[in-house]
């Protein structure tokens, strides 16, 4: 675990000072051998695309252990493959290039970036915050659970389902994409859950906290992988909301996306501190080795 930590401070740390070591997708050869199983369909497509990458993974994983300073050698390997799960965009770098931008139609089209599903970012505070959130979770906060859960093998999972599912370039049948889909929202549900009470302790609880139960009061028992976790996007909603409404009757002021968009960042930027705090004092603690 100690290891896994390191490596995840050590990549957060080069994508502040290099944004565009995000930007490397390197999945040539998977998209290859994606297109390759194109007689297949269904969830067999899904199981055989994702087997050989995920069982190399575990085959280098096992052979670094057995060099002389392995250590260091499965540090390096999990540095790689963490910042491949943080791709293909560089978060933090389409996050500022929303709030650099010098005008209001570049803003808007950078806005575009932050989005994942195909679908526009239309230019208001809840919107915005709402793709925001959910960019962080698929490009950082959910790459990270499952790495510090499985190691590489976690965040090349969670990276390569997320492609399968989200990426319409792919040209999967609609059974292969739908399972895809499905097992892409399955493993976003734990970090976005994670996510909903980080938002909250460094946000408006009640509002975010209220939103999250509401959404599964009304949501069916399938939704929480056929539908994704909506309730993410909720509870940012509410929350930006919330802050609109407490603005002493400045509202035009408070819903500038601009403005929004900048506090939020700094909440998931306390969220990130908060997680990789639990992760140093469980490494101290030494609870898992």
């Amino acid at each position: 675990m100690a290891i896994r930590l390191l490596a995840a401070l050590i990549a957060l740390g080069l994508l502040h000072l290099q944004p565009r070591l995000a930007c490397w997708r390197g999945d040539g050869g998977f998209r290859r051998w994606v297109a390759q199983l194109a007689d297949t369909s269904g969830s067999g497509r899904v199981v055989l695309a994702l087997i050989p990458p995920l069982a190399l993974c575990l085959l280098v994983v096992w052979l670094l252990g057995l060099l002389p300073l392995a250590n260091l050698w499965q540090l390096a390997f999990a540095l790689a493959v963490l910042l491949y799960g943080f791709g293909p965009h560089a978060y933090e770098a389409d996050l500022e290039a929303v709030l650099q931008a010098p005008d209001g139609a570049r803003r808007v089209a950078a806005a575009q970036a932050l989005g994942e599903d195909g679908e526009p970012v239309a230019w208001r505070a809840e919107t915005l915050g709402e793709a925001a959130i959910y960019a962080a979770l698929r490009r950082r906060f959910g790459v990270l659970l499952w790495f510090f859960l499985l190691g590489p093998f976690g965040a090349l999972l969670y990276r390569l389902a997320r492609t399968l599912g989200r990426d319409d370039t792919l040209g999967l049948d609609a059974g292969a994409r739908a399972t895809a889909r499905h097992l892409a929202n399955v493993l976003d549900w734990l970090p976005a859950q994670l996510l909903v009470f980080a938002l909250a302790l460094v946000g408006h609880w009640e509002a975010v906290i209220g939103a999250w139960r509401r959404w599964h009061q009304q949501a069916r028992p399938e939704d929480w992988y056929r539908v994704g976790p909506g309730f993410l996007g909720a509870a940012a909603r509410a929350d930006i909301l919330t802050d609109i409404e407490g603005g002493d009757g400045y509202v035009e002021e408070r819903s500038d996306p601009l403005l929004e968009l900048r506090r939020l960042r700094s909440a998931l930027l306390r969220a990130l501190l908060a997680w990789l705090s639990v992760v140093a004092l469980i490494v101290i603690a030494g609870w898992w080795r």
